[in-house]
């Protein structure tokens, strides 16, 4: 038998409105996505303004960065350096676009941040930002 860590939905919606909140002081619209250690969806925002293709894509981010327990981007950069498609991973969620953050807990993955609908690097901020206010 072992301990384990899970997000809970008040920690899901603590990171969701530290972006939010972020998004809304600078008047930009994004999918915001919280999921668990699996990469299954425990909370979700689209802010005004947000495209409706951010809505899959910052799922998918999610997605990612829980099932790989590394970022979103990492994961894609290291599809296009060793020239392995993402579709080999068996899972059509899978993205390489940066955006998606794993959270660990005592070094354990035990979900990721995913966002969507600024350029990359806003993306990769914002994620960053909502993992941080867990203080984990």
């Amino acid at each position: 038998m072992y301990q384990r860590y899970v997000l809970s939905h008040s920690d899901a919606m603590k990171i969701i409105e530290v972006i939010k909140a972020k998004l809304e002081k600078e008047g930009k619209g994004a999918a915001v996505t919280v999921c668990d250690e699996h990469g299954e969806l425990i909370a979700f925002v689209r802010t005004d303004g947000c495209r409706l293709n951010s809505i899959t894509i910052s799922m998918n981010k999610a997605f990612t960065a829980s099932r790989e327990q590394k970022a979103s981007k990492a994961v894609g950069d290291s599809s296009r350096e060793k020239a392995w498609p993402l579709t080999n991973f068996g899972d059509p969620r899978y993205t390489g676009w940066g955006g998606g953050v794993p959270i660990f807990h005592d070094g354990v993955c035990i979900g990721a941040v995913g966002v969507s609908g600024l350029p990359e690097e806003e993306d990769m901020v914002l994620a960053q930002l909502g993992v941080d206010a867990l203080g984990s």
